[in-house]
């Protein structure tokens, strides 16, 4: 044997849309959709943002929220006057409070806000 496992740890990233690293997270609210939010306790909060992509993001929070559930996401982009909301979220993954949002249902408005953002941080620095 040479000592190997036979299991190569390696990453691929898969995503259609790069993701952006943020290099100063930023606040964003969430709120659960449907009756979901009737139905359970907890599930609205604050999160803070790691990095974000035009399909969605990564998300720290103590919403109380878990995968499969749909949330209104506002969002505090840095630079820009007001939030911007996502109308509908999925929470795809979770791990120690850290969770990975599927944007669902983004209005023009806010894809054209969100665009921006990601075009404007992902120009190197001169």
């Amino acid at each position: 044997m040479n000592g190997t496992t036979g299991q190569e740890h390696f990453s691929v990233d898969l995503r259609q849309h790069p993701r952006l690293r943020i290099p100063a997270p930023f606040v964003c609210s969430l709120s659960r959709l449907g009756l979901a939010k009737w139905l359970s306790r907890g599930g609205d909060g604050i999160g803070v943002v790691f990095d974000v992509s035009m399909k969605g993001a990564k998300v720290m929070s103590e919403a109380g929220i878990q995968r499969g559930d749909r949330l209104s996401v506002s969002l505090s982009l840095p630079n820009q006057a007001s939030p911007m909301t996502v109308e509908e979220a999925a929470v795809r993954w979770e791990k120690d409070q850290i969770y990975g949002l599927e944007f669902v249902d983004l209005s023009p408005v806010a894809e054209m806000r969100l665009r921006k953002f990601i075009t404007i941080a992902m120009k190197p620095a001169s």
